[in-house]
């Protein structure tokens, strides 16, 4: 599928109770969620990786990344990175919507120091928080695994 980056759309989704969203040109797809391997001794924020065409792509828990309250994924979202596709679970997509961030809107500083090195700003969007994360953003977070005890 060619991906046309077009300013200014995002792909806005669910985590929880809060919406989320991605710059259109850094989603690659949205999928129904796949089997998914855990790995031992990687960041609490990786569920595992998953088989997606033909790649082992990790997926992360974007719930537990943002604090919001776990529930089973019903999407992954694929998204391009320097070190390869990522996948973030997510709740249910509500579509490609034309929204960007506000850069004078960071996030709030209450967030974990993690979910700052995702959401790039905050926003809103039918009287819910929107947060616009960084489509590379968690691929630090899988590198700084804790050492299993």
């Amino acid at each position: 599928m060619a991906n046309t980056a077009v300013t200014g759309l995002s792909l806005v989704f669910g985590v929880g109770d809060l919406l989320c969203a991605l710059a259109l040109r850094d989603v690659v797809e949205t999928i129904r969620p796949l089997p998914v391997q855990p790995l031992a001794g990687t960041a609490d924020v990786l569920l595992g990786v998953s088989v997606i065409r033909g790649l082992a792509v990790p997926v992360v828990d974007t719930a537990r990344l943002l604090g919001a309250a776990a529930e089973a994924p019903c999407r992954f979202v694929t998204t391009r990175t320097e070190q390869g596709p990522l996948a973030y679970a997510t709740g249910p997509v509500r579509g490609v919507l034309p929204v960007e961030p506000d850069p004078g809107r960071p996030p709030p500083p209450m967030l974990a120091a993690a979910a700052t090195r995702l959401v790039a700003a905050v926003g809103v969007l039918d009287s819910r928080p929107l947060l616009f994360l960084r489509g590379a953003g968690p691929a630090t977070e899988l590198r700084a695994a804790p050492d299993a005890a």
